[in-house]
């Protein structure tokens, strides 16, 4: 299986991505979305901000899975992994702020990251809001 991971510009992850800054893609939330459960070690995400090209590339060294949070379990996550994740600590309240109802969360190390040659991808049949894909072949969905 391959991922499409789309980003928000304004957190400025995909460039710490591609420097080694950035680890580690974390993902949180109230039920479980994808790639909960269908993402596995080997397989590769592509990134890409809204509304942009897919730019970049990462293999998915390991994912670990949290669930029942409470506010206090996400605080620790943040305390813990934030580094990792490319959040600076000046940022952490931000971030908490946004997470700290959640219940579920996935942390995606990823290796070797690398730029690709730009190019864009349908989203028909995955919801206009959908922050993360799994497909089969990621060209599939290629424009």
């Amino acid at each position: 299986m391959e991922h499409i991971a789309i980003m928000r510009k304004s957190w400025g992850f995909i460039p710490k991505i591609a420097s080694g800054e950035k680890i580690l893609e974390s993902r949180w939330y109230r039920a479980r979305y994808a790639p909960w459960g269908r993402i596995e070690p080997g397989e590769n995400v592509y990134f890409k901000n809204a509304g942009e090209p897919v730019t970049l590339v990462a293999e998915v060294e390991k994912v670990h899975y949290f669930s029942g949070l409470t506010p206090e379990k996400v605080s620790q996550i943040l305390a813990n992994y934030a580094k990792d994740a490319g959040i600076e600590e000046e940022n952490i309240p931000q971030f908490f702020a946004r997470f700290k109802q959640k219940r579920y969360c996935m942390l995606i190390y990823l290796k070797n990251a690398r730029r690709v040659e730009p190019f864009e991808i349908n989203k028909q049949g995955f919801g206009a809001m959908a922050a993360w894909i799994c497909v089969e072949n990621v060209h599939n969905i290629q424009l």
